[in-house]
């Protein structure tokens, strides 16, 4: 059939006048007329090497073109623009007789200023509702390091208003020297490192020849001093006469949000509630404390729970109980206070079994 069509095409012109541009032609006809392997027309495949050549031909192109150099009076344009930068930011002294035209880089107002140690002992001063692990935070250390800093090793937990904390800046012991004391001897009593001791600057020691002077106060970085486990004296007495029993199912004592939570150096929770409210027996059992207690409670309420569980209850603006009286499981005992060192209204509630505090959060509903 193609041929047939060639032919009537191509009649009467002799074969000898035919042009380049009529062959190539005649060429492409008989490219396209192939068949591919599929029995189809190849025309993807020849749009696909036409678009590679015409890509390649455009490069050629643009790689011969000469761009033509574009100059702009820099004077001129940057004149207006310096001229009204200077108004604003002028130059610094003795840049105009130095020949400075270009601009100058302004100050940045707000800057990322990263933390830097502290290298002082610093004083913190308790105010409302400031607790040990709070002032710790405050000042990126850690609680121990405040406590024995302040000798509070027996209530660490208890804080008043206006009292006064030594904070270190680093984590440590805060030693006093006494006659007999060598650098040596603090190291190994606090667990820590002479070099420690001599290296930091605050304490002021020669590193070629460290000398050490009865009063004087050194921060031993690193050190530590051993834990003081409190116990609770268990009631011991005889058991008053119909006295109730616990259930072994504690309640909550009263209404609030948790300001303070059970932690090594804190071996209760603290309650903040508002000045006032109720606090009642967290189970059944007798009163065997009900008083002033001198060492931080305040008014303060520990019930014997006769099977081993005592709880106790601190900080009370009031207590309606005396020792020796029976109370069931929610009586109330007392009113929410901030009797003794307090920073504010708040119930301090401890849970002892056999003598040992337990966490209260295991046992409360």
């Amino acid at each position: 059939m193609r041929e047939d069509l060639t032919d009537n095409h191509d009649a009467g012109i002799p074969a000898d006048q035919w042009g380049p541009g009529y062959r190539l032609w005649q060429a492409l006809l008989g490219l396209l007329a192939q068949r591919g392997p599929e029995g189809t027309t190849s025309l993807v495949r020849m749009a696909s090497h036409l678009v590679i050549i015409l890509v390649a031909v455009a490069v050629l192109w643009i790689s011969r073109m000469q761009l033509p150099a574009w100059e702009i009076a820099q004077a001129q344009a940057e004149q207006p623009i310096t001229q009204h930068l200077r108004e604003e930011l002028p130059l610094p002294a003795g840049a105009e007789a130095a020949g400075v035209t270009t601009l100058v880089r302004a100050a940045v107002p707000l800057t990322l200023i990263p933390d830097r140690p502290r290298m002082e002992v610093m004083t913190h001063t308790v105010e409302a509702g400031d607790t040990l692990y709070d002032i710790a935070a405050k000042y990126s250390i850690d609680a121990e390091t405040v406590m024995w800093a302040n000798n509070m090793e027996l209530n660490p937990d208890l804080l008043r208003l206006g009292q006064e904390l030594t904070i270190l800046p680093v984590n440590g012991v805060y030693h006093t020297v006494v006659a007999g004391d060598t650098l040596e001897g603090i190291a190994k009593k606090y667990k820590a490192l002479v070099a420690n001791i001599v290296g930091l600057e605050l304490n002021g020691l020669d590193p070629k020849n460290p000398q050490i002077v009865p009063g004087q106060k050194l921060i031993v970085p690193g050190g530590s001093k051993p834990q003081v486990v409190r116990q609770v004296q268990v009631y011991t007495g005889p058991v008053p006469v119909g006295a109730s029993r616990g259930t072994g199912r504690f309640v909550w004592p009263t209404s609030g949000s948790i300001t303070t939570g059970f932690k090594p150096l804190h071996q209760a929770i603290d309650i903040g509630s508002w000045l006032g409210a109720p606090v009642k027996a967290s189970d059944s059992g007798y009163v065997v404390v009900a008083g002033w207690s001198n060492v931080g409670y305040g008014n303060y309420v520990v019930i014997d729970h006769g099977n081993g569980f005592q709880t106790l209850y601190a900080h009370l603006n009031r207590y309606f109980v005396n020792a020796g009286d029976s109370v069931a499981q929610g009586t109330t005992i007392g009113l929410v206070g901030t009797t003794g060192n307090s920073t504010g209204p708040h119930l301090h509630f401890e849970l002892i079994q056999n003598g040992v505090h337990r966490n209260p959060f295991g046992f409360l509903p």
